[in-house]
């Protein structure tokens, strides 16, 4: 395995709790940021406008991912257009599809020739990564947010779709490829492998960076430990009967 100081890929902290956010910005290890309406409706957030202000005045030198959230494409296209005027370090996040499975595709189009920085998000496949790279405008920096852990959860190996893809967004050299919602540390290391830009973890995976390379007798003595003290915490009895 290699060491973190030898990863080429950025790591992006994906969150919508503001104090998890600014302890992650603290981290030099943390290249930027994504969130979601579902993660931000989990955090407590009840004014979308307000806490994303409140982001960008906290991070204001890292890339961070808003998403709109309407379904027709004109008020996407407004609300894409509003995002990305509350800083120059915001990366509007546009769903690969609406809910009827319509293409956004030509709002993708106006949006990257009119100079948005996009995050192209839900994506899933090699078919879909090709159609939203030819749609990206080469001069104008995008992301495309493959769910690679998602796909996993399918039972699918999301690693040869993902070394495909890289392939794919290579046509644009100003694209980068997200690997998205991971599952396990390991999956930074299986996304620098295979050239991916970026991945985005939750702090709970990031968190667990302390520990890559840990010896592993010493990891087992630690966990045995655990267990003995949980069970002392929580004074578990059996009786017992002598050996004979």
């Amino acid at each position: 395995m290699s060491a973190i100081s030898d990863l080429k890929i950025k790591l992006f902290a994906d969150g919508a709790d503001l104090s998890g956010m600014k302890e992650m910005y603290a981290n030099p290890l943390i290249k930027g940021f994504t969130t979601n309406p579902t993660l931000m409706g989990k955090a407590g957030v009840q004014d979308y406008k307000e806490f994303a202000l409140q982001v960008i005045e906290a991070i204001p030198d890292r890339p961070i991912s808003f998403e709109v959230f309407a379904d027709e494409f004109e008020e996407m296209e407004r609300q894409a257009l509003e995002i990305a005027s509350w800083g120059g370090n915001v990366y509007v996040k546009i769903p690969v599809t609406n809910t009827k499975q319509q293409f956004t595709g030509p709002l993708i189009q106006r949006l990257t020739k009119a100079g948005v920085a996009l995050n192209v998000t839900a994506v899933m496949t090699p078919k879909q990564v090709k159609s939203v790279t030819n749609c990206l405008a080469p001069e104008v920096p995008a992301i495309i947010s493959v769910f690679a852990g998602r796909i996993a959860d399918t039972g699918r190996d999301p690693v040869p779709l993902m070394a495909e893809s890289v392939k794919i967004i290579s046509a644009k050299p100003k694209a980068e490829l997200i690997w998205a919602s991971p599952r396990e540390l390991l999956n930074i290391f299986q996304a620098d492998s295979i050239g991916c830009h970026i991945i985005t973890a939750t702090n709970d995976i990031l968190n667990k960076l302390s520990i890559v390379g840990k010896d592993l007798e010493s990891y087992s003595l630690e966990t045995v430990g655990m267990f003995y003290q949980d069970a002392k915490a929580a004074k578990y009895t059996i009786q017992t009967r002598a050996i004979v």
